[in-house]
């Protein structure tokens, strides 16, 4: 049997007429039989079609799906599903944002972004540029870590035995704790010093040499807060 039926068969001696001729073109048939395979490929109204489940990965030469014969996706985005559940592939973005602003639970990342993002997390810019650190009496700074811990730290002379010190800008909600170094002017091993009565605005520094309280001189301190 033939792939086509014909729409019109003619008789020997028939005449031959334009309209005759649209009806052999025009009202053809697949025969299903001879034209498809019933499995991938089928019949419907008269038309081939491709069965919901007849092309699978064995049937699908490999390297027969290549990148020029994927419809072309938008500038900065990406094949994916981000819906939550089994869906049809669609355009995620790629965003390229040194700050993260958008905030987006279904964009992608750039690696210049990220690296950007992570690079500022702490403003290296505000630190102090002596060669030998905090170099200032009372000289302070602060940087906010992710999340909302808030670093400061500083230095302080312990002239004597006491000192008390007032954070340049108070923790905004609570401190956790400072802790205190002696960083100059140590004769002896004996100096050391401690941070007491610890609030958002700031703290007592207390020296010590031997047993008896004292100037230690020079201190470095960290204070941790929220």
């Amino acid at each position: 049997m033939s792939v086509i039926s014909t729409g019109k068969t003619f008789a020997n001696g028939e005449q031959l007429t334009a309209d005759k001729l649209n009806q052999v073109i025009d009202q053809a048939t697949f025969n299903a039989s001879e034209a498809v395979d019933g499995s991938t490929i089928t019949l419907i109204s008269g038309a081939m079609a491709v069965n919901d489940s007849g092309i699978t990965e064995a049937k699908i030469e490999n390297g027969a799906v290549t990148k020029a014969k994927i419809e072309n996706v938008t500038d900065m985005t990406v094949l994916g599903n981000t819906s939550g559940s089994a869906a049809a592939p669609q355009e995620v973005s790629i965003l390229d944002e040194d700050t993260m602003s958008s905030n987006s639970a279904t964009s992608l990342a750039t690696q210049q972004s990220i690296k950007a993002y992570v690079d500022d997390l702490i403003d290296y810019s505000a630190l102090p540029s002596q060669s030998g650190g905090l170099a200032t009496e009372g000289e302070q700074g602060s940087y906010t870590l992710p999340g909302g811990l808030i670093v400061k730290y500083g230095t302080l002379d312990s002239n004597s035995s006491v000192v008390s010190y007032t954070f340049t800008t108070a923790f905004p909600t609570a401190i956790i704790g400072v802790n205190a170094t002696v960083n100059d002017n140590i004769s002896s091993p004996s100096e050391t010093c401690s941070a007491s009565d610890t609030t958002k605005t700031g703290f007592d520094l207390r020296g010590y040499q031997g047993v008896s309280g004292a100037a230690v001189g020079r201190v470095f301190w960290t204070a941790y807060g929220y």
